[in-house]
């Protein structure tokens, strides 16, 4: 670990009033959840991801996505927050805000104690009808594994509460996401391989807008040019070092 680039974030982070921090798969790495992708193994490596994450997937073959997805929740439910997740919990003490943007479904911010969070890519744990009638569901407990169950407003398919292929973010949360970036003094960016956007265009609309950019990652990642401050270390490695006390 490069310990004068931790000494020098430190810093940075110390003297912030206006954080904003950003998260990928890479910060739930070590909490055992898999990245979309990497999940596709056994009989899922024969599906076209698209198949198993579209609404025309889904359309076609009900049963098939939501087991994917039920499969997925049960690994999400048994993993926990690593030492990463829990350095940014305890972060929000020393900061009048301290949103977290993520990227990633699994719900472990909010399972860690962090407050502000907005899932821009939605939350595995939740449900929503298939249809227009906008039910959503935050109780993952009972959801059968095979056929998906049917929405208690209008009766059709409950569906899984991510963002899907074709679909759009959630315009609300995105123009905050978007407004933070503009107005932060200071962006970490945590896990994130910077190729899916619009998230990847979040640290360089804040560096244009003068913040200072810190990135930790293990790997060299598409929003590295970004950085004032690069940390080449694991979530839960580099995060509790940054923010408490040494």
């Amino acid at each position: 670990m490069d310990m004068q680039a931790i000494t020098l974030a430190r810093a940075v982070l110390a003297a912030a009033r206006r954080p904003v921090v950003l998260t990928g798969a890479g910060m739930s790495a070590e909490s055992g959840v898999p990245t979309f992708r990497d999940a596709l193994t056994g009989l899922w490596s024969n599906f076209d991801p698209e198949r198993l994450a579209s609404p025309e997937g889904f359309a076609a073959d009900p049963p098939l996505v939501w087991g994917w997805y039920s499969e997925r929740r049960r690994g999400v439910l048994r993993a926990q927050p690593n030492a990463g997740h829990l350095a940014l919990a305890r972060a929000a003490a020393y900061f009048e805000q301290f949103p977290i943007v993520t990227q990633n479904v699994d719900g472990l911010h909010a399972r860690a104690g962090s407050l502000d969070v907005l899932e821009l890519h939605g939350n595995i744990l939740r449900t929503k009808c298939f249809g227009e009638c906008g039910f959503r569901c935050d109780d993952p407990k009972d959801l059968p594994a095979g056929e998906p169950p049917a929405c208690p407003r209008c009766g059709q398919w409950l569906r899984p509460d991510v963002v899907w292929f074709g679909e759009l973010l959630d315009a609300v949360l995105l123009e905050r996401a978007e407004q933070l970036a503009q107005c932060c003094d200071v962006m970490l960016v945590v896990g994130t391989s910077g190729v899916v956007y619009p998230a990847a265009a979040l640290p360089g609309r804040a560096r244009r807008a003068g913040a200072q950019v810190i990135i930790v990652n293990p790997h060299p990642s598409e929003l590295d040019d970004q950085a004032h401050l690069l940390i080449r270390d694991t979530a839960a490695r580099a995060l509790p070092m940054l923010f408490e006390p040494a």
